[in-house]
């Protein structure tokens, strides 16, 4: 075999045979179900306003611009405030539940619900960072993102820990009876017709609750090792083809605000920084920014230097020194805009984005360094803790609705 020919081979079983990236597809899945978590939670008191029935943007005008974009949400099914409530808990322990890594399988797809859900109900809310949520939501549902730091991970390596030791692992029970509840409220709203403004949203959840159904049975005998290992395949592809769209997506993000900023008088100046903080809206700690906009040249350095990264960063990729200098940059700008401008929503999505790049080996040491302080903390309690588990046992992605 020639060199071009094994080459290919060994690219094609490296992208099926494994799902590339855990750590990162764990950091993605952690930020950014923790962004909206936090952000459900802090707006929980105006949540009528912002998305439900009492918010200035009504319930027919939801209507009639969906009807024009065809985009999803489930709030338009009924103009309740009792459903309101409902899809908004459905939302917030959806997002619990990815954050922790509960069913990440099921999770993702409920949490992208509720992302498009809320989002698409009143489109005039919000920001930068929503929109970002909003995509990733859509390309996390693709991922295995539970293979490590999740409780899928944690009941995968405990159920082989089990089997090792000749144990046989409790069977799973949880899980047939949520695919049955999901596909019951599924068949329901697709009878009902429910899902009028477009396809694409009715097959993603068909084709998820299809695919988890398969995944299940086809692990339940050894008979079926052969379809459970072409699922594994799909999967495979699937994770590692939507990781490559996230990194994608970062890019893009970057290198079209660098350039659409080179085109701006006020960036070519060096004064466009200044500008913002000196808004009421953005301006949480007014004495902070009036030092820090007090020299121009700090303004203008940071003006430059904000360009200069993102316009930079898609091309550094290959270098890892090089862009891992500019994600610690990037990261510690957006540290800054969340305190300095009051855009902590934003800025956590942003950091999530930013950090699909970030070393496997610093977040094996970020993860192990966590679990040391859990083990501190837990002795202190007075509780033993459990020696931590290697990375390739929390990486196995077992049987059943796990990772």
């Amino acid at each position: 075999m020639n060199r071009p020919s094994l080459t290919l081979s060994r690219g094609i079983a490296r992208v099926t045979g494994a799902a590339l990236g855990p750590y990162q597809s764990a950091v993605i899945r952690i930020g950014f179900a923790g962004t909206w978590l936090l952000f459900l939670l802090r707006e929980f008191p105006h949540r009528q306003e912002l998305y439900g029935p009492s918010g200035p943007w009504g319930f027919n005008l939801a209507r009639q611009l969906t009807a024009d974009n065809h985009a999803f949400t489930a709030l338009l099914w009924s103009d309740g405030r009792l459903w309101f409530e409902c899809c908004y808990a459905l939302a917030v322990l959806a997002s619990a539940a990815l954050l922790l890594g509960w069913r990440t399988r099921t999770a993702s797809v409920l949490f992208m619900v509720g992302v498009l859900s809320l989002q698409n109900r009143s489109v005039f809310v919000g920001d930068g960072g929503d929109n970002v949520l909003h995509l990733m939501a859509i390309y996390l549902v693709f991922t295995r993102c539970g293979q490590v730091w999740s409780l899928d991970a944690r009941r995968a390596a405990d159920a082989a820990a089990a089997r090792a030791g000749g144990e046989r692992s409790p069977a799973d029970r949880v899980g047939p009876v949520l695919w049955a509840v999901l596909g019951l409220a599924l068949g329901t709203a697709t009878v009902t017709g429910r899902f009028d403004n477009g396809w694409l949203i009715q097959a993603l959840l068909w084709t998820a609750w299809a695919g988890l159904g398969l995944w299940w049975v086809t692990g339940r005998r050894e008979a079926w090792r052969q379809p459970r290992m072409l699922l594994d395949v799909i999967a495979n592809v699937l994770h590692n083809g939507a990781l490559v769209v996230i990194m994608a997506e970062a890019c893009l993000i970057y290198a079209t605000a660098g350039w659409y900023k080179i085109q701006g008088s006020r960036w070519q100046d060096g004064t466009a920084v200044y500008y913002p903080l000196h808004l009421d809206y953005f301006s949480p700690w007014p004495g902070l920014a009036d030092l820090m906009s007090s020299s121009g040249t700090i303004m203008m350095i940071v003006a430059y230097g904000t360009v200069m990264v993102q316009v930079a960063f898609p091309f550094t990729l290959f270098n890892r020194r090089v862009k891992n200098v500019l994600l610690v940059l990037m990261m510690t700008e957006h540290a800054v805009i969340a305190v300095v401008l009051g855009l902590p929503f934003f800025s956590l999505a942003m950091i999530t984005a930013d950090a699909v790049f970030l070393p496997t080996s610093f977040l094996r040491r970020l993860g192990d360094l966590a679990a040391r302080a859990r083990g501190r903390f837990a002795r202190h309690g007075g509780r033993t803790v459990p020696a931590p588990r290697s990375s390739e046992e929390s990486a196995t992605d077992h049987v059943g609705f796990t990772a």
